[in-house]
Parts: C-alpha cells; sequence; structure tokens
C-alpha cells in the first residue's frame, strides 16, 4: 500500500485542476481535488463564460439600435438587469455542476475546503482540520484581482462583483486599460450605462499590436464610452448616494459605480507554499520549468497561477501535458507559441502570432499586409464601426507570422486562421484559397 493518502492532490478545481484530476483518476490513480468556492474555477464562475453572456446582452442592445435600417422596429423596449443576471447565474450553476459531475464519475474526491500545504507532502483542509499527504501536488488556483492600495478602494467593486450586482448604476466608471476593462466597459455602456474608462497609459491594450489598439480605442469611442488616458486614481470617496474619485492631476469625477480592473495576480497568497520549499517569482507566481514542474520535484502548477499564458484553454493543455509528463512516461511541454485568442469588446478583437512591432524586432525581413473598411452590415444599419485587418509575413516565402482583426466575428475567425498560423503557411497559401463572398473574413484572403 501507497505511504500517501493519495496518489495526486490538486488544489483549485478550475479548468486545468479539473482536467489533470479527472485524467489522473482514470487512470486509476487516487485522486483528490480542493476547491475552496465553487467548481469551475474563474472561466466559468467569474470569468470567460459569464461575461460572455454579458456581452451578449450588451449586443442585443445595439443590435435593436441598427435594425432601423432594415426595416424592424420596436416599441416600448426595456432591459431588465435581474433577468440577465440571473439567468446567468443559473447557467453558472448547471456548469460548475458538471465539473463536480466529472470528477465524481471518474473517481476523483472533491473536496469543498480551503487547502494549504504544510510541507512538502502534507495538505491542511482548512474547515475540517484535517490533514493528508500526497505522492504528487498540482497547484492550480488560478489569479485573482489586482486592487491597487488607494485611499478609499473599499469602495470599488473588482470584475468578481460585477456579475452579481443588485442593480444596474446610471454611471459607471471602469479603471483600467487591458482586456478586462475594455470588455467591462463595453458591456456596461451597451447595457445602457453612462460610462467612463480612465486609463493610466496612452492606449488600451498594452502588448497588443498598436494598430489593434488604435482601432479598439476607436471602437470604444463609438460605444459611447467616455475614454481618458493618462491619468491615475488617488482616492475614492463616497459623497451622498455616489462616488468621487480624485487623480493624480487633481481632476475629480463623480459616479456611481466603480469598477478596478487593473490587472490580476496570481493566487497564491496563504497557500502555504513556502512550507514545502516551492519557489515563487517577483509577482507571486509559481516558478516552473516547461513540463511545469516547480522547484520542488514532486510539486508542479498549471494554468494562471503560472503566469505564463493566463488563458483557459492554455490551462487545460498543461493539465493534459502533466498527465502525460507524470503518470504516462511521455514528458510533454506544451507550445506557448502561436496561441490565438479574443477580446470581446464591441466589435471584437481576435489576434495570433506576432505583433508588427514584435515581428520587426525578431526578423529582418518584415512585410506587412492591412486594410480597414466599413463592414457591409453596417452600410444599412447606420454604424459607424469599421472592420481592421493586418497580416504580417517573414522571409522571400511571406511566411505568415502574425494576424490581427477587429471586426465583428474576429474571435470566431481568428480560431480558423491560427491553425494556418501555427501550421507556418505562407502568404501565397493564403492567396491561393478561394474566397467565401461576401463575408468579412474573404479580406484575409485577398489583400
Amino acid at each position: 500500500m501507497s505511504k500517501y493518502d493519495y496518489d495526486l492532490f490538486v488544489i483549485g478545481a478550475g479548468s486545468g485542476g479539473v482536467r489533470a484530476g479527472r485524467l489522473a483518476a482514470s487512470l486509476g490513480k487516487k485522486v483528490a481535488v480542493a476547491e475552496e468556492y465553487r467548481p469551475g474555477g474563474t472561466c466559468v464562475i467569474r470569468g470567460c463564460v459569464p461575461k460572455k453572456y454579458l456581452v451578449f446582452g450588451a449586443e442585443f442592445g445595439k443590435a435593436l439600435k441598427e435594425a432601423k435600417g432594415y426595416g424592424w422596429s420596436a416599441d416600448n423596449v426595456r432591459f431588465d438587469w435581474a433577468v440577465l443576471r440571473d439567468e446567468i447565474q443559473t447557467e453558472v450553476s448547471r456548469l460548475s455542476n458538471i465539473y463536480s459531475n466529472i470528477l465524481d464519475k471518474n473517481g476523483a474526491d472533491l473536496i469543498l475546503e480551503r487547502a494549504e500545504l504544510t510541507g512538502p507532502h502534507t495538505i491542511k483542509l482548512q474547515d475540517s482540520n484535517r490533514e493528508v499527504t500526497a505522492r504528487h501536488i498540482l497547484i492550480a488556483t488560478g489569479g485573482t484581482p489586482f486592487m491597487p492600495p488607494i485611499q478609499g478602494m473599499d469602495h470599488a467593486i473588482s470584475s468578481n462583483e460585477a456579475f452579481t450586482l443588485e442593480a444596474l448604476p446610471e454611471r459607471v466608471m471602469v479603471i483600467g486599460g487591458g482586456y478586462i476593462a475594455c470588455e467591462f466597459a463595453g458591456i456596461f455602456a451597451g447595457l445602457g450605462c453612462k460610462t467612463t474608462q480612465v486609463y493610466r497609459g496612452d492606449n488600451l491594450l498594452r502588448g497588443f499590436d498598436e494598430e489593434v489598439r488604435d482601432a479598439v480605442t476607436a471602437g470604444q469611442r463609438l460605444n459611447g464610452i467616455n475614454v481618458k488616458f493618462g491619468q491615475s486614481p488617488i482616492s475614492v470617496k463616497k459623497i451622498g448616494n455616489g462616488l468621487k474619485v480624485t487623480f493624480e492631476d487633481g481632476i475629480q469625477i463623480g459616479t456611481d459605480l466603480i469598477m478596478m480592473a487593473t490587472g490580476r495576480v496570481p493566487n497564491t497568497h496563504g497557500l502555504g507554499l513556502e512550507n514545502a520549499g516551492v519557489k515563487l517569482n517577483e509577482k507571486g507566481a509559481v516558478i516552473v520549468d516547461a513540463y511545469s514542474q516547480s522547484s520542488v520535484k514532486h510539486i508542479y502548477a498549471v494554468g494562471d497561477v503560472t503566469d505564463r499564458v493566463n488563458l483557459t484553454p492554455v490551462a487545460i493543455r498543461e493539465g493534459a501535458a502533466f498527465i502525460e509528463t507524470v503518470y504516462k512516461n511521455n514528458p510533454v511541454a506544451y507550445d506557448h507559441g502561436d496561441i490565438a485568442s479574443g477580446v470581446f469588446t464591441m466589435p471584437p478583437a481576435g489576434v495570433v502570432g506576432l505583433s508588427e512591432a514584435q515581428a520587426r524586432e525578431k526578423h529582418k525581413d518584415v512585410k506587412v499586409y492591412k486594410t480597414s473598411f466599413r463592414p457591409m452590415k453596417n452600410l444599412l444599419s447606420g454604424s459607424e464601426h469599421r472592420c481592421f485587418m493586418k497580416l504580417i509575413t517573414t522571409g522571400k516565402k511571406e511566411k505568415v507570422i502574425g494576424v490581427h482583426i477587429v471586426g465583428d466575428y474576429a474571435a470566431e475567425i481568428i480560431q480558423a486562421v491560427g491553425i494556418a498560423v501555427k501550421a507556418g503557411l505562407t502568404k501565397a497559401q493564403f492567396d491561393a484559397t478561394c474566397a467565401v463572398h461576401p463575408t468579412l473574413a474573404e479580406e484575409l484572403v485577398t489583400l
């Protein structure tokens, strides 16, 4: 018999942790997965899934306005926030139960308690105050919102609380310029809130291609969002039924709700990783090698807690690679290159590969193809939103090393285009592909 209670103990029942736990249990390993909140993790409970439903809800309002150009009219249109909020939470609960059932059907123990390491192989369960041991430990606790140390910050919310607001406020201020800030600013504006987005930098979506950043910023403003750059908040005060935000330059802005979207940090605080000798970097992320192994040989980490590529599908792939490496004698290092991603603004952005600046830094021979146009649909609807597309190539054969799209269906299109970039296809192979007309995506093969 094993001297350990479990072959594998997973801390965190998000996408990466559940995938690894399920696969290990299906191989006959004795597995436990501990979760202090609800199974499903950031993506299912407080991230991409409920957020995408909010985006859908906001898009319906936009579509109603634009439908007039196509002959549609509607009277007495109104939006009920409580209906959307509660429908989303019902779906979140359904998905969370699926995660629980997946573990149960494969024979893994789901422990709904906070787990903390007390030694290299020992884990303490906080609610029941019992200690268990495991041969291998997998840290999959994801990330958590970063709330800057600003006076009066307790009056602000993070993205976690945005899904369950009792009521929609008249005025909303979103502080931040990353994808979470951009998406929620679009959601609030689309649901009828007077929305201001404030960012300390000079453009939104730092790290994205510069022209993508410009296109998204233009789209935010067309959606009625008051986008302000170069401002950082220093204090928040409650004034009557509202809030007053003071910025470094002395400007004060009133609002009813403040959402801080100033980034996320690895969720490692209080896990007791130091008791096991697990090393963290300066951001608190678990330091791992290409095989997700930490500084302690039997302890691994996957997903956002490692701060590599913080996307749900990446966590899932890393969890599967962990199983191959540890239990199938088949070391697998998941390839983090050329991962496609979407930003669900309105319209959305879809990107894969290198930005133009990254391409020119890495390669000598770079050629760029791009276009900007008003989509066919918008000509009758009256929408002033444009679609932007950009192909970045390198070498004599013009290998496509980056594709960037801002426009309707961009996130859907980039999933398929990501296959082409991952496969190393060339501009000539794009051009040899017959266009599907009339579509947005045909521009990619006619540039």
